[in-house]
């Protein structure tokens, strides 16, 4: 890095050290919320200089961005703020670790409800797909909600993934929809997974797949394609068979619920998702965890009353 000096703007420092220890270390999801933590410093502290970085300035930095964004969004902020803060200490740039002891505040939470489909109303989609005899976005909304995968990694499958004699799918990489187009890994390492599919994917994509080329993805017809299309599509297969309307990403939701509901366990479901642990899966569907839970005290009441 270029030699700072305590004079100099805290955002310009934040700038460098993003470029130096950020960029081609981390994925570009990743990258693009540091870039956007930068602009926000120039929107709140375009004069703060280093040496101006004290506990009361840095948390007065939160309090402003907690007053637009959530709680959890101000933490996220936070940490993509600390890195940087903690080297300038180190730098003797700043005089003292201004993140000591601060307090993460944020604006009232917005109600998220998780969007997914009953078993009857998943059954009646399935049912209700056009599924011919080439491979088209049907088949697409098909596969998701049969294996819970991600929307980039269904695209980015190819036939090479299909271990039809195994009932296996294998997911190693994502497509990158959001830029370019081409091949990105997974989200994390647990994202690398098996997948076992049923034996009627099986007999529909052996079909499906002859004289596809191995290594080419079976959903990506051109380098663009947009998540709203797939969306589009789900949409109005849902108006038309009169179910809620969800999103790709809802039948993500869907498919994990069903087997919740069906008695699977969280960890089998979570590595079946490519979640990196088990809370993530429990922070994500502990509406239907509590679910299950009240149905077991109503099994275990019935159970004890029948031994009288």
């Amino acid at each position: 890095m270029n030699q700072f000096a305590r004079t100099d703007l805290f955002c310009d420092y934040y700038a460098q050290w993003v470029s130096v220890y950020k960029e081609g270390a981390i994925r570009k999801v990743t990258l693009d919320k540091y870039l956007m933590t930068q602009e926000w410093l120039k929107k709140l502290i375009p004069e703060v200089r280093l040496c101006d970085m004290t506990r009361i300035v840095y948390q007065q930095l939160l309090n402003d961005y907690a007053r637009t964004h959530e709680r959890q969004t101000t933490m996220d902020f936070h940490h993509q703020l600390k890195g940087a803060v903690l080297d300038a200490v180190d730098e003797g740039l700043i005089d003292h670790d201004p993140t000591r002891k601060v307090i993460i505040k944020g604006k009232q939470p917005t109600e998220k409800k998780i969007k997914y489909l009953n078993q009857y109303e998943l059954h009646t989609l399935l049912k209700g797909l056009n599924l011919g005899k080439e491979i088209s976005w049907d088949w697409f909304i098909l596969l998701v909600a049969k294996t819970g995968m991600r929307f980039s990694e269904a695209l980015a499958l190819t036939p090479k993934d299909f271990d039809l004699s195994h009932q296996m799918l294998s997911v190693s990489k994502t497509w990158d929809y959001k830029g370019k187009g081409g091949f990105l890994p997974t989200k994390n390492k647990s994202s690398v997974r098996k997948i076992q599919i049923d034996w009627q994917i099986v007999v529909q994509f052996s079909e499906l797949l002859k004289g596809l080329p191995e290594d080419k993805p079976i959903f990506v017809t051109k380098k663009r394609v947009y998540n709203s299309t797939v969306n589009d599509i789900l949409a109005r297969h849902c108006r038309v068979l009169e179910i809620p309307v969800i999103s790709i990403h809802g039948l993500r939701h869907t498919h994990a619920s069903v087997l919740l509901f069906a008695g699977v366990s969280i960890g089998s479901v979570a590595r079946r998702l490519g979640h990196a642990s088990m809370t993530t899966t429990q922070k994500t569907y502990l509406h239907i965890i509590h679910e299950l839970e009240n149905q077991d005290v109503d099994l275990v009441m019935r159970s004890l009353s029948s031994l009288c």
